[in-house]
């Protein structure tokens, strides 16, 4: 293929979190290039991935099961320190040390076969132009797509919603009343700093919150991962590793259960003009509603190639898209976490290598 205004390469690795940065490591070990035979797009302003966003309390010493990036150790980091500094820092340093040329800003809007020809390459439209690629590695994460729950009377609400996505840090809710939605990590970090300046929470949750002491060895961890991967390999939208651990109980987390800031209520039935409302009867007041319900798997883009199974979800086979071996998702269901994003970009590449040495074109599977 030679098509003016169309870049050619291996591979595009769309996203530079963790999960974009351990496959183009892997990448340049196996000997691709990079803007020669392969490239890395991240729509993020700054090196960082998620970790940029997040709130400048969420310091490092917070920071729950940060694994670092193969090749190069995250050491010496101020505990005290925002973990979007430390983290930032640590993956600008290793797109350095590794050369791996991210092009950023850059919005990737869709993914399709190449329409000009039968030679199993895929388009990649985006913000900078076209780019043909033979194979693409997908790890855009799920921070570009907040969960925001439906309730009736949610539009009529006079008071502020947000989403974990934005919160800003705890003084922004000082003499305020709080309703705190969802029964994650994020949530309880949330309410454990919110509680000391606002006039009052309230922790609301779909079900009730496990919560786990002891260690997660790694035994545990396994059978967690395995729960994740089991869904995608029926075609499910996947969970989150998380949502499968339960929340680790924690010395401030005992006292805030302690105080009454971690007793949950089971979820409101509506929201009202100054509240929440459940069936009973029962009602809140809040001036603030803050949605820490999650996030999906930013994965639209690839919609052009058809890949979700009946019941929503993409079905891997390892990293493999099964309905397109073209395609690989890495830090998608089972490997959505900072250790499962390593080990999984170093299985894409060895798959992509085995794929594009072989002399046939690489094309969909049939639906």
């Amino acid at each position: 293929m030679n098509n003016p205004g169309v870049r050619e390469t291996e591979v595009v690795v769309i996203g530079a979190g963790q999960a974009g940065l351990s496959s183009a490591y892997h990448l340049r070990r196996a000997g691709y290039e990079p803007d020669r035979d392969f490239v890395v797009l991240d729509r993020s302003p700054r090196p960082g991935g998620a970790w940029q966003f997040r709130w400048p309390t969420l310091t490092y010493g917070k920071v729950h099961g940060m694994h670092a990036l193969p090749g190069m150790e995250l050491t010496g980091a101020d505990a005290s320190r925002p973990s979007s500094a430390v983290i930032g820092d640590y993956f600008a340093d290793y797109e350095r040390t590794f050369g791996l040329r991210v092009h950023r800003p850059v919005d990737v809007r869709a993914v399709r076969d190449a329409q000009d020809g039968n030679d199993g390459r895929l388009t990649v439209e985006t913000s900078e132009g076209l780019w043909s690629a033979r194979a693409l590695i997908n790890a855009t994460g799920t921070w570009d797509r907040p969960f925001w729950p439906r309730y009736p009377g949610q539009s009529a609400f006079r008071g502020r919603q947000l989403h974990t996505a934005h919160y800003p840090g705890p003084q922004a809710f000082a003499g305020q009343r709080v309703v705190v939605v969802g029964g994650g990590t994020s949530a309880v970090q949330h309410l454990l700093e919110i509680a000391d300046v606002a006039a009052g929470t309230t922790w609301v949750t779909r079900r009730p919150p496990v919560f786990r002491e002891g260690p997660f060895d790694e035994e545990w961890g396994r059978a967690a991962v395995a729960r994740v991967e089991e869904r995608v390999r029926l075609g499910l939208p996947p969970q989150s590793v998380v949502s499968v651990t339960g929340l680790p109980m924690t010395e401030a987390m005992e006292r805030a259960r302690a105080a009454g800031v971690l007793v949950p209520r089971p979820a409101f039935d509506r929201v009202t003009p100054t509240g929440v409302a459940w069936a009973d009867g029962s009602t809140v007041d809040a001036d603030v509603i803050l949605w820490a319900t999650g996030f999906r798997a930013a994965v639209d883009h690839l919609a052009p190639l058809k890949l979700r199974e009946p019941g929503g979800g993409i079905r891997l086979e390892g990293t493999r898209a099964a309905r397109d071996p073209r395609v690989h998702l890495v830090g998608y269901g089972p490997s959505a976490s900072t250790i499962g994003a390593n080990r999984a970009g170093r299985a894409a590449v060895r798959e992509i290598r085995a794929l594009l040495g072989s002399s046939q074109p690489l094309v969909p599977a049939a639906v």
